[in-house]
């Protein structure tokens, strides 16, 4: 494993690169006026969670020869287990499991949905699609007559991230099952001799090709839209700059904490934990009436590197795929116990950091959400 190293690293900086832009787009896509769900990243989470369960489950495309002679006399028991543990030794596997299922999904935006759920403060796309952008000031959801609504919009942000996450887990794993006489097998030679090999170079042409991409866009200062580059150009520049960051420092948390204790992933919860209380102090410089001269959210260069922080660091140093599949592998009583911590500690995280400028001075709309950056 340790000559395997710089492989893995080389591929969950590149899986992080995707996992990343591919959940700003589809949070984007889904935030639409009339969506059914309010809930930014629960499709990222489900769509994460469905492909970790097909390569958790699958025994085909990654069953070497090796593997076969190994296991050729043994059960089936046996031999799913063994080729289980052979997958975890293959970089390209864990670049796909924890780089991209891992960046792809985020445990940190999950509970701020939670946070502002309670505290009336989900955003409702209202307006033109043109109009409607995750990277403007949106209409805030109407303030509920009581506490009671707000628990009732906690319980359903609630059971709809635990209950379609662990849902795709499982559907995924069907889905491997019921193709695995069609999976094809991929070729080790081409993996170890050719694709291994090209990666760290390819990584680092693709990091650079991504910033370019998105630095270098042409400007449109005639452009009214909210979809115009001006709007998403530094958010997600900078959410490509942290994530490598935070799917690394999962990836290590993982590797020296969750064999510790075989009833509680310490490694995910403290990665999970982490990257939740860095994202509850990102939002609130970003948030805070605090002046243009100040760091943080004062200036416009600041709430965008903040807010890559958010998407980036903390989106790639939480994940929603591991835990729903720890949550699933785990007997349900230690799956309950384990669940539960995770997320009461994570949220009331957040009512600290949060709730108290929420309910003291109250939250500012960010500088660079504002329309007079367009």
């Amino acid at each position: 494993m340790r000559m395997r190293m710089p492989y893995v690293i080389s591929y969950l900086i590149f899986f992080s690169f995707l996992g990343t832009l591919l959940r700003m787009v589809i949070e984007s896509l889904t935030f639409y006026p009339g969506a059914p769900v309010n809930i930014s990243v629960l499709w990222a989470n489900v769509g994460g969670c469905f492909i970790m369960g097909f390569l958790s489950e699958d025994q085909g495309l990654f069953r070497f020869k090796e593997v076969d002679i190994q296991v050729e006399h043994e059960d089936d028991g046996q031999r799913r287990a063994r080729l289980t543990a052979h997958k975890k030794t293959i970089p390209l596997y864990i670049g796909l499991t924890t780089g991209f299922c891992g960046s792809l999904t985020s445990f940190s935006t999950f509970i701020r949905d939670l946070f502002l759920a309670l505290s009336n403060g989900l955003s409702v796309p209202v307006g033109p699609y043109s109009d409607v952008s995750l990277f403007a000031a949106a209409q805030d959801a109407p303030k509920a007559p009581n506490g009671g609504f707000s628990f009732m919009a906690i319980i359903a942000v609630l059971f709809l991230e635990v209950g379609l996450s662990t849902f795709s887990i499982k559907l995924g794993a069907h889905t491997a099952m019921f193709l695995s006489s069609w999976t094809p097998r991929l070729p080790q030679w081409w993996l170890e001799r050719i694709v291994n090999p090209c990666m760290i170079p390819l990584v680092t042409l693709s990091w650079i090709a991504l910033v370019c991409l998105v630095a270098l866009l042409p400007r449109y200062a005639l452009d009214p839209t909210l979809w115009s580059a001006e709007i998403w150009r530094g958010p997600v520049l900078f959410a490509l700059v942290f994530s490598p960051v935070g799917c690394l420092a999962r990836f290590f948390l993982s590797l020296k904490l969750n064999s510790r204790l075989a009833v509680f992933p310490l490694g995910t919860f403290a990665a999970n934990i982490s990257g939740t209380a860095v994202l509850g102090m990102a939002y609130c410089l970003q948030h805070s009436s605090i002046s243009a001269a100040s760091l943080g959210g004062g200036s416009v260069v600041g709430c965008q590197v903040l807010q890559g922080i958010m998407d980036g660091f903390c989106g790639c140093l939480t994940t929603v795929s591991t835990w729903a599949l720890e949550l699933i592998d785990l007997r349900p009583r230690h799956a309950y116990v384990y669940g539960i911590i995770s997320v009461v500690v994570a949220f009331c995280l957040l009512v600290v950091e949060i709730g108290s400028l929420k309910w003291t001075r109250g939250l500012e709309t960010p500088i660079c959400f504002s329309a007079s950056t367009v």
